[in-house]
């Protein structure tokens, strides 16, 4: 058994402005991103993971290394929990999608954008990097995005991908999986009590 946190990377410049960021685009993080790295890792104090894994993405690297600062132990990267590949339509405004576009996008979940991935392919490479944690002999935190926390979710539940559209994962928010070989749990979706009271 093995309880996996899912973290969520710190806030960089295209998330404030509500563009797509997916895996092509490599920013990182903003002042206010960096404050929320930092209270991941106080949040991660006094823990023993056996691994901190993040995706390879700057975003991400950088939210580990502030855990992984607090925690003692190396960061790993994993490019299967990196974020979705948005293809063409990476940096755009979402309210730039025609809604047509969007609607299909929300119905159909092999649907891709132009040169993209969709929602089931992130979930079918999140699903086999879950299966792979359960033998682990410890806590693992994983650095990741929006997208893979969302997939990972929707594995646990034995739901389909477009659970995706229902489920609100913030900014440097933890969610927390227990991964055992029979039946893996969902302990704790969206936590931001470590940003205090206006998270």
């Amino acid at each position: 058994m093995t309880v996996l946190y899912l973290a969520r990377h710190g806030e960089t410049a295209p998330n404030r402005e509500g563009r797509l960021l997916g895996s092509r685009a490599d920013p990182g993080l903003t002042e206010v991103g960096r404050g929320e790295a930092e209270a991941l890792g106080r949040r991660f104090a006094g823990r023993e993971p056996s691994a901190i894994v993040t995706s390879p993405l700057r975003r991400c690297v950088e939210t580990a290394e502030a855990i992984a600062r607090v925690v003692g132990i190396d960061v790993v990267e994993e490019r299967r929990i990196a974020e979705i590949d948005y293809g063409e339509w990476e940096g755009l405004p979402l309210a730039e999608i025609p809604p047509e576009t969007s609607a299909a996008w929300r119905t159909d979940p092999g649907f891709r954008p132009p040169g993209g991935e969709s929602l089931e392919d992130v979930q079918a490479r999140v699903a086999a990097w879950c299966d792979e944690q359960v033998d682990r002999s410890g806590p693992v935190i994983a650095v990741t995005h929006v997208a893979p926390i969302k997939a990972a979710v929707a594995w646990v539940l034995e739901a389909p991908p477009s659970l995706a559209w229902r489920i609100w994962i913030g900014l440097a928010s933890v969610t927390t999986l227990r991964l055992e070989a029979d039946v893996p749990v969902l302990l704790g979706l969206n936590d931001r009590s470590h940003l205090g009271s206006d998270s």
